[in-house]
């Protein structure tokens, strides 16, 4: 596949991405924190990261092109269909806690195999302050 294919991206990530996310995030937070992410990723703007920087910061391995999730979305870039922004929550580099990718880690790495420099849109929040 040539590295110069451009990514089509939707608007606004998908109604069924939030559940994903919230999904996700009951493995690594109480379910009532893992809701409230969820709900601030529906709320939140959409803004644009590199595939590069949003892996490294996440400390993800970049995943195949032959991996079964990341070569279909390979195959809907081909076909010029609209892949949804990723949701992430900012990690911190403080605590040494990476930025975790809520939904969307198939979509950066289908990215990334035509880009390391992909634009993605992406839906960012962090986490809220509590008192100690």
């Amino acid at each position: 596949m040539a590295k110069t294919m451009n990514v089509k991206w939707a608007d606004a990530p998908a109604e069924h991405d939030y559940p994903a996310a919230a999904s996700y995030l009951r493995l690594t937070a109480e379910p009532d924190l893992a809701e409230a992410l969820a709900t601030l990723l529906y709320g939140s703007e959409t803004i644009q990261h590199f595939a590069k920087d949003i892996l490294r910061a996440a400390r993800l391995p970049l995943l195949p092109a032959t991996d079964p999730e990341v070569a279909k979305d390979l195959k809907k870039v081909r076909k010029g269909e609209a892949l949804s922004p990723i949701l992430l929550v900012r990690g911190d580099v403080r605590s040494d806690l990476p930025l975790q990718v809520a939904d969307g880690y198939h979509r950066i790495c289908a990215s990334y195999h035509l880009s390391e420099n992909t634009a993605i849109p992406c839906r960012l929040v962090s986490l809220p302050v509590t008192a100690d």
